[in-house]
């Protein structure tokens, strides 16, 4: 393909609350045995994109690990391949990345050494499947200065968080605001550009010299009237799980057939990277309903409507109802969990009882077992 691909991957979202204290957005896991920016970089391989850049910063710790090796994505070769960069002092910067404008300017050289002529922007923490192709096909074909993946959200979705377009008949952004208090738009931005690399280069050295950082507010917005912008609409599932209730819903589409279907019976398929686990093993008195359980698990008791991801322990005349259950929890006997989120490496005593009346609950035990 014509382009390279930058993943943004460096921002935190207190609306994640405790989730975000241990690891990046980007690194939240998902269905079961993936992570947030394994649908990113997945969508960046389908599409024959050789070249990608991460830009991480936030808790990066657990998403570096997750992207030691660039080979399940099909990014270990000769030509290209998978970077990842985080904020370092140079002779021109000192500073951590203060916005995704600033990012991408601190790492110029990137988009300068290459020599594709296009890039596709993306963030890491959105849940859905893309053909990159169709989208530059159609920014050629408008001959577009930028072009603006978007879709369309329900009536009853608050749009307030996100960035709402407007458009006109021939799909070029008119107005654009970033979480507006009222949206006149139900038209969402999905955090996904494609921008030709001389232009962009452009636009990111007037933003540095004018000491501007984000990228939407100051590139976006600043020139919706100066370049021809363009929205190119999605269809199909997209999740952004910026939130605790995003995330948790996301997780909860995936015990649904269609949507499992969608993302891992058809063509082309999400990536991961891949853990040697046993099976996961169910004992006398364990039961299973609509849910999912990963690799490397030992169920006693009962789960019904939840997502168990790696390693997690399930002990006897346990109940696990409507809940996620996060990497390596160890969950006592006679407990019952209904409505939360387990936070990974958490250890449940025996007798315990969590359930979430208002909300998601999000439950954090001191872990006994790992002793720093």
């Amino acid at each position: 393909m014509r382009a390279i691909g930058i993943v943004l991957a460096g921002g935190n979202s207190y609306r994640m609350k405790e989730l975000s204290k241990k690891r990046a957005v980007c690194a939240m896991p998902i269905a079961g045995s993936y992570r947030s920016i394994d649908f990113a970089l997945s969508n960046m391989t389908n599409s024959h994109i050789q070249k990608v850049a991460v830009f991480t910063q936030y808790n990066a710790r657990s998403l570096n690990e997750h992207l030691n090796s660039s080979k399940w994505w099909d990014f270990g070769r000769k030509q290209g391949g998978l970077y990842v960069f985080t904020p370092a002092v140079t002779a021109e910067s000192n500073f951590w990345y203060r916005g995704t404008a600033d990012a991408i300017a601190q790492n110029l050289s990137f988009l300068k050494n290459s020599h594709e002529p296009y890039v596709v922007i993306a963030s890491g923490d959105g849940v859905y499947k893309l053909d990159y192709n169709k989208v530059l096909e159609y920014h050629i074909a408008k001959k577009a200065d930028i072009t603006v993946v978007c879709k369309d959200m329900g009536p009853n979705v608050n749009v307030d968080r996100f960035g709402t377009i407007k458009m006109n008949e021939e799909s070029r952004i008119e107005d654009f605001e970033e979480k507006p208090i009222v949206a006149k738009s139900n038209t969402i931005s999905c955090g996904i550009y494609v921008v030709r690399r001389r232009q962009l280069i452009e636009m990111i050295e007037k933003c540095a010299e004018e000491d501007r950082h984000d990228f939407v507010k100051d590139i976006l917005i600043r020139y919706k009237n100066m370049k021809r912008i363009y929205g190119y609409k999605m269809q199909g599932y997209w999740k952004n799980i910026a939130t605790v209730e995003d995330y948790f819903n996301t997780n909860m589409d995936f015990l649904k057939a269609e949507t499992r279907d969608y993302f891992f019976k058809q063509y082309p398929d999400i990536y991961s990277k891949v853990d040697d686990l046993p099976p996961a093993k169910y004992n006398a008195g364990a039961q299973i309903r609509n849910s999912l359980i990963s690799s490397g698990c030992i169920v006693n008791g009962v789960v019904e409507d939840s997502v168990v991801f790696k390693k997690a322990y399930i002990g006897n005349n346990c109940y696990i109802k409507n809940s996620i259950i996060l990497n390596d929890v160890y969950i006592g006997d006679n407990t019952h969990i209904e409505n939360c989120i387990v936070e990974s490496r958490d250890t449940i005593r025996a007798n315990s009882y969590h359930a979430g009346t208002d909300g998601i609950k999000i439950v954090l035990e001191r872990n006994d077992r790992y002793v720093i």
